[in-house]
């Protein structure tokens, strides 16, 4: 019988774990979701002794090879941890191995929480899906769109929405993403650092720019996330780490995840051989929401768990379940373009969250979270009933290493299905 749908009726004791009881034990003070899955119901997920040595293999070749100082995969469930591997240290230098009390720079891992503390705000009325954007950050009132070929600006025909920021169809692109074009030059210019502005100040300097094209008409990566924290902020009347922590974090004790790490915890903040990346430690003015969190794997399992539990976790409800649902629904129609989307023809995007198919049917099942470009992963795959955080910090550096975050997506996932 095919593991891939048996994942809870394996028998015998728990050995893949390459971590001690007494490592599992951590500062929550006794609430650790890194809490080995019990014998009654014993599995690892489908993933055998080989498997499992085989990744971690892999894991220990990137570390070898000078890719990475170290890493940790992640696969869990509300039953608890079936699969859990650390290889190698915090840093280049650092005498401390990576564990699950490690803070990472998770970058783009904090669009998924923003997106759902968005939908929270619809919930309560807050805030509405088909709301302008200009109803809270005026200076998108006056939109204009920017034609790619002669950079001719004109006004926009559509009205950029709180839907289109949560699927990437708002126009708002990143220097980055939009290299050798007159918008991404414009971008350079006007945000060089953009780190000591507020993110409602980034907001208002983005309004002010055209847009690369007619909001709900094509997917692009960028800035909507960051619109959005700012959004939130005047939606709500407070501070986006103020909304975060009220809404998501105090109710699932993420006591880790934070914009910037208290400078008595920096012994635990994980850095990389290869790229430049900021001190998290220094307090500035923005709070990104489109990526400035810091996190650590324990704290992380508890927004996993909540993701794959339907928008709760134990006993605190932070999403119901239908909006979840609605979270998870495809989003790029046939009428929006795929020319910049990350997958092509393959996958789709929800609400905050990307849509990839765990099979050769496109319109099978899917699993949805989103990675951040520091290396790190999270997955959340409801048909499975798992999820896999991988964590490491890389930026740049030398091509083809033996393992990344998309090579953990795929080794899982192979190894549940031998």
């Amino acid at each position: 019988m095919n593991k891939r749908f048996n994942l809870f009726r394996m028998i015998g004791c728990l050995t893949v774990l390459s971590i001690s009881c007494a490592a599992l034990a951590d500062h929550h003070e006794g609430a650790s979701n890194l809490s080995a899955i019990k014998p009654i119901h014993s599995t690892n997920f489908g993933i055998d002794q080989t498997e499992i040595e085989a990744i971690k293999a892999a894991m220990q070749s990137a570390v070898d090879g000078g890719h990475i100082p170290g890493a940790l995969l992640l696969v869990g469930n509300s039953k608890g941890v079936g699969v859990l591997e650390t290889v190698g240290m915090q840093g280049p230098g650092s005498t401390t191995p990576v564990n699950k009390d490690t803070i990472f720079r998770i970058y783009s891992m904090t669009k998924p929480i923003i997106s759902v503390a968005a939908m929270s705000l619809v919930e309560d009325g807050l805030l509405r899906l088909d709301d302008p954007v200009s109803k809270y950050i005026p200076e998108f009132a006056n939109l204009r769109v920017i034609d790619r070929e002669t950079a001719a600006i004109a006004p926009a025909h559509n009205v950029m929405t709180i839907e289109n920021l949560l699927t990437h169809e708002s126009g708002l692109v990143q220097a980055i993403f939009a290299a050798d074009t007159a918008l991404g030059k414009m971008y350079e210019e006007n945000f060089a650092d953009y780190s000591n502005i507020t993110a409602r100040d980034l907001a208002g300097r983005l309004g002010k720019l055209p847009v690369f094209f007619e909001p709900g008409t094509a997917w692009h990566y960028g800035h909507s996330t960051d619109v959005l924290g700012a959004v939130l902020e005047v939606a709500a009347g407070k501070s986006l780490d103020e909304l975060l922590n009220e809404r998501i974090f105090q109710p699932l004790g993420m006591d880790e995840t934070t914009f910037y790490v208290p400078v008595s915890k920096s012994f635990r903040v994980a850095e990389p051989i290869h790229g430049q990346m900021a001190d998290n430690t220094e307090v500035r003015a923005m709070l990104s929401g489109g990526g400035g969190l810091n996190s650590t794997t324990e704290d992380y399992v508890r927004f996993a768990q909540l993701l794959l539990n339907g928008g709760e976790y134990r006993g605190h409800r932070i999403l119901e379940a239908a909006t979840l649902k609605q979270m998870r629904e495809k989003k790029i129609g046939t009428d929006v373009s795929r020319e910049f989307f990350f997958y092509g023809n393959r996958g789709d995007w929800g609400l905050g969250f990307h849509l990839q198919p765990t099979s050769n049917d496109a319109d099978g099942p899917h699993n949805f979270g989103w990675r951040g470009i520091g290396g790190t992963i999270v997955v959340v795959d409801e048909e499975e009933d798992f999820y896999m955080i991988y964590m490491e910090q890389k930026r740049g550096g030398p091509r083809g290493a033996p393992f990344d975050n998309n090579v953990a997506q795929r080794m899982v996932y192979e190894a549940m299905r031998n």
